[in-house]
């Protein structure tokens, strides 16, 4: 897409993206998406306008403005999700870009995003969890790719990590311990147990793996060696769950779901879990696991100094 934006602008939107990536330790992926939305958005402005975006421009925008822009993104046909995404995206340049210029940007920054009810991946039972985990192994026939992606989704259900959190691990963590500290979203650090079957796991396929997991490499790879790609991952558990017949919510990060809440059933305390999900708040935590408010209280009571 060729937008029409002054050099100036190009860099501004540039010097963002890599405070994201640098200093803000945001994936690629999110860089990516936040750049994309941030593009379209400028875009709409420079259109809006009718002729080449600048600072000064951008800097004057009105509550008009941003109106018009969340107006045709919703002819579009953008859902109240994605707009909420994609003005997020656009509010956190204005605050880095205000913050470094100092100028005012209430008319972008005080913009509410549309509500949206909150969707999660629904969790496995505990059956269709195993389920996935062994039917995971028999998708593909050369034995340490199988063995490659069983460990993967073990460490998943097993441990509750992210998609990314488990295809980020340095293989220096070699052989697995019985705890395992994990990089976060924002940077943030935790340490979460390793179950056996998950050392396991993880030990067969090193042990299997042609390609040479030296410290400072990818623990998992692709077939040509190279960092294992995340969508991979989610298409052996699409081919597996289509085979079990289970639902379309049988994602890679279902079985993170599926983690905190047969903890929780087992009678695990939420706070506990809240730690080895690595959530900064307690609500984030209760959505996860389905919670209902009389179990959020009864953690309440048993936790709170003064109740």
């Amino acid at each position: 897409m060729s937008l029409a934006l002054s050099p100036a602008l190009r860099d501004l939107m540039q010097g963002w993206l890599t405070t994201l990536a640098s200093l803000r330790a945001a994936s690629d992926a999110t860089v990516d998406a936040y750049g994309r939305d941030l593009a379209d958005f400028l875009d709409f402005q420079a259109r809006h306008a009718g002729e080449t975006l600048g600072p000064a421009a951008l800097r004057g925008l009105t509550a008009s403005d941003m109106r018009a822009w969340m107006a045709a993104q919703r002819d579009r046909g953008v859902g109240s999700r994605s707009l909420a995404r994609r003005l997020s995206a656009v509010k956190g340049f204005y605050r880095w870009w205000a913050e470094r210029e100092g100028f005012d940007a209430t008319p972008v920054l005080s913009m509410r995003a549309p509500k949206h009810g909150r969707r999660l991946p629904r969790p496995l039972s505990v059956e269709g969890a195993a389920r996935m985990l062994e039917t995971v192994g028999e998708q593909d026939a050369r034995d340490w790719v199988a063995a490659r992606d069983v460990a993967i989704v073990t460490l998943l259900y097993g441990c509750g990590l992210r998609r990314s959190e488990a295809l980020t691990l340095d293989a220096r963590a070699l052989p697995l311990s019985d705890t395992l500290r994990i990089r976060g979203k924002g940077g943030k650090e935790r340490e979460v147990p390793v179950l056996p079957a998950a050392r396991a796991a993880v030990a067969r396929y090193a042990a299997l793996c042609p390609h040479d997991l030296a410290p400072g490499t990818p623990l998992f790879r692709g077939i040509r060696g190279g960092p294992l790609n995340g969508r991979l991952v989610a298409k052996v558990m699409e081919q597996a769950r289509m085979q079990l017949g289970l639902p379309a919510t049988a994602t890679p990060h279902a079985l993170r779901h599926s983690f905190a809440t047969h903890l929780l059933d087992a009678g695990g305390d939420l706070r506990a879990i809240q730690e080895l999900l690595g959530h900064a708040s307690l609500s984030t935590t209760q959505a996860y696991t389905a919670v209902d408010t009389a179990r959020l209280l009864e953690v309440y009571a048993a936790a709170h100094p003064k109740a």
